[in-house]
């Protein structure tokens, strides 16, 4: 997918962040809509499955302009899932380097098998509608990251500050884990300097795709 880079006017920019918020208050009163039922479901299956821990997580990333958010995702870890990673982390040092380029593992063993689903199928991703509505987050928009995660974008960090983060975005919508850590860099950058009503529409059109495939998902 390629845009066109073009230079738009004071005017164009505040009719497409109006624009932007109005969708995202729309989407995210629906998104809570089917949220309550979900949530009722999700609980069962982890009752079913004997975890009596809470059905949410909430963990603090950074949005718009460095200010401090905590994102809300129905939980996918054992509850003491921190103090897991760093037994993981002492217990494999080859692989610690790894993680803290790609802020990812293979086989984690933090994830429960619902969590596993759950994140397969993008349905964790549900209850940060809650954020889009209260105004910390967007639909679209670069994915939040942890506070010393923003440190890999260099002079770009203020850049990349710049906008809220959303639930999805152009690379939430194009590989996700398949593609690598400073290209997904790259791809949020690029978002930020190309955002628009039409690509967001694509965004929107291929991260149904994405979804529905599984497509990069872990």
């Amino acid at each position: 997918m390629k845009t066109k880079n073009l230079k738009k006017s004071p005017l164009y920019n505040e009719c497409y962040l109006f624009i932007k918020r109005i969708f995202d208050i729309i989407c995210s009163i629906v998104g809570i809509i089917i949220l309550i039922p979900l949530t009722l479901i999700v609980k069962i299956v982890f009752l079913c499955t004997g975890d009596f821990g809470s059905v949410f997580y909430r963990q603090k990333r950074l949005g718009k302009n460095g200010k401090i958010i905590k994102i809300f995702k129905y939980r996918t870890m054992v509850p003491n899932a921190e103090l897991i990673l760093e037994k993981w982390l002492k217990e494999n040092p080859e692989k610690r380097k790894e993680y803290l380029k790609d802020r990812k593992i293979d086989n984690d063993p933090r994830i429960t098998k619902i969590g596993n689903f759950l994140r397969k199928s993008s349905i964790d991703e549900f209850p940060q509608f809650i954020n889009i509505l209260i105004g910390d987050m967007s639909l679209i928009g670069p994915r939040p990251v942890v506070i010393d995660e923003v440190e890999n974008y260099g002079k770009n960090k203020a850049k990349f500050l710049s906008m809220r983060p959303g639930l999805t975005g152009y690379w939430a919508s194009n590989g996700r884990s398949n593609i690598s850590y400073k290209e997904r860099m790259k791809m949020e950058l690029y978002y930020i300097d190309h955002c628009g009503i039409l690509l967001d529409l694509q965004i929107i059109f291929d991260t149904f795709f994405a979804v529905i495939k599984k497509d990069g998902a872990k």
